[in-house]
């Protein structure tokens, strides 16, 4: 009898150890002999299991980072992609050729693109006299302030700090060519860049359907179906995101660009609103910060133009226009269309800004949202009873 129920016991020691994986006693067993806790067995086990996921993400990192002026441009084209995309699309459905939709598309981002580059240069340029001018009175405002305050500074102490500024740029001047030099490399890697995202979007926009299952034939043939049914929610959210975020760009541009030149109304004009306009619709791209920088600039311009206080009610405006995207727009909108909530938007945009800097800010929202997409695809298991006849294809296809 006491044979029997210690062979019942060890019989289902056994059983236990095979259903963590094993064929005899394994790791379990040795917890259920009082040789190490079960829960340490557990947290062993996910623990390396987490080591190995997180040296996966970290190389993956590392290899962004090193590749960054090849992934970037990609990036890019990726995200004007998910905005043409269906444009052509459309184009394609009422009898256009593919080949003129896709020209159509391509020409038409270049054109806006240019547009407003040619506009902001054109606008600076007229306004350039004027700012230099209302600069310098502002500086002599400035150096009247600092005589007449408790500082007790006078125009040959001024001076004095004048000079040693200009002497100082003269010691570094090697440093400022090194600088000069920098920028230009600088300027190349863009061009480059921007021939690259050319490219890369015409390429997505001819074959994106063929370059996406070729992607899908690098996995396994049992785990095709539910890569392709992923990359398919993940492609829409993306789309989503980008049309989402081109509107709230919008708002916030008109929203700044609105008070300053109403604001000017009240204090004789308010220069520069058109490159301020674009400038905010640019940066608010990256998202929680963006606008407010870009913003910031409206600010500056209020203060050496009219003033301390129309700079305070223009700081006012772009603070009100901030609170009408934090509170109505990205929750309303925002929020559902990338289905992330806004906690884990403040953290991947810190996140992205730490590792890559401005482009990490600026992809981190749509990345971490296309991941959250495709993450609850494959966990839902959906793309077990409904894949889609182009999946079982792709699924099938070696």
């Amino acid at each position: 009898m006491i044979f029997g129920r210690r062979g019942q016991r060890a019989s289902a020691r056994l059983e236990r150890g095979r259903a963590v994986g094993g064929t005899g006693p394994g790791p379990v067993d040795g917890a259920l002999n009082g040789t190490v806790p079960p829960a340490m067995v557990i947290a062993g086990a996910w623990a390396w299991r987490l080591l190995a996921v997180a040296a996966v993400i970290g190389v993956l990192v590392w290899l962004v980072i090193q590749l960054r002026d090849l992934v970037v441009p990609v990036l890019v084209a990726v995200l004007l992609a998910a905005l043409l995309v269906p444009f052509s699309n459309f184009l394609q459905r009422h009898r256009w050729p593919k080949w003129l939709a896709v020209a159509v598309s391509e020409i038409g981002i270049i054109a806006v693109i240019t547009g407003l580059i040619w506009l902001v240069v054109t606008q600076v340029r007229a306004g350039f006299p004027d700012l230099q001018r209302r600069t310098m009175q502002q500086f002599e405002v400035f150096r009247e302030w600092l005589r007449d305050s408790p500082l007790d500074l006078t125009d040959a102490d001024l001076n004095r700090y004048i000079d040693q500024g200009f002497a100082a740029l003269q010691t570094n001047a090697s440093t400022i060519a090194t600088g000069a030099l920098s920028v230009g490399s600088t300027a190349g890697h863009f061009i480059t860049g921007m021939l690259l995202v050319l490219f890369a979007t015409l390429f997505i926009l001819i074959d994106g359907r063929g370059i996406w299952n070729w992607i899908v034939r690098l996995f396994p043939r049992r785990a095709r179906v539910a890569v392709n049914g992923s990359g398919e929610a993940g492609w829409h959210t993306l789309s989503t995101f980008v049309r989402v975020q081109i509107f709230v760009a919008f708002v916030d541009a008109v929203g700044i660009g609105l008070g300053a030149w109403i604001l000017g109304l009240f204090f004789g004009g308010f220069p520069l609103v058109i490159p301020i306009s674009v400038a905010v619709f640019l940066g608010s791209f990256v998202p929680v910060v963006g606008a407010v920088i870009t913003g910031a600039f409206a600010v500056v311009v209020a203060l050496v133009f009219l003033g301390p206080v129309p700079a305070l009610i223009m700081l006012g405006i772009v603070l009100l226009v901030q609170q009408i995207e934090g509170h109505i727009l990205q929750p309303l909108i925002m929020g559902a269309a990338v289905r992330v909530h806004p906690l884990a938007v403040v953290l991947a945009v810190a996140a992205g800004g730490f590792l890559a800097g401005i482009p990490g800010t600026l992809f981190a929202v749509p990345i971490v949202a296309v991941l959250n997409v495709m993450v609850k695809y494959i966990a839902s298991g959906a793309w077990r009873v409904t894949a889609h006849p182009d999946e079982q294809d792709v699924a099938t296809r070696v």
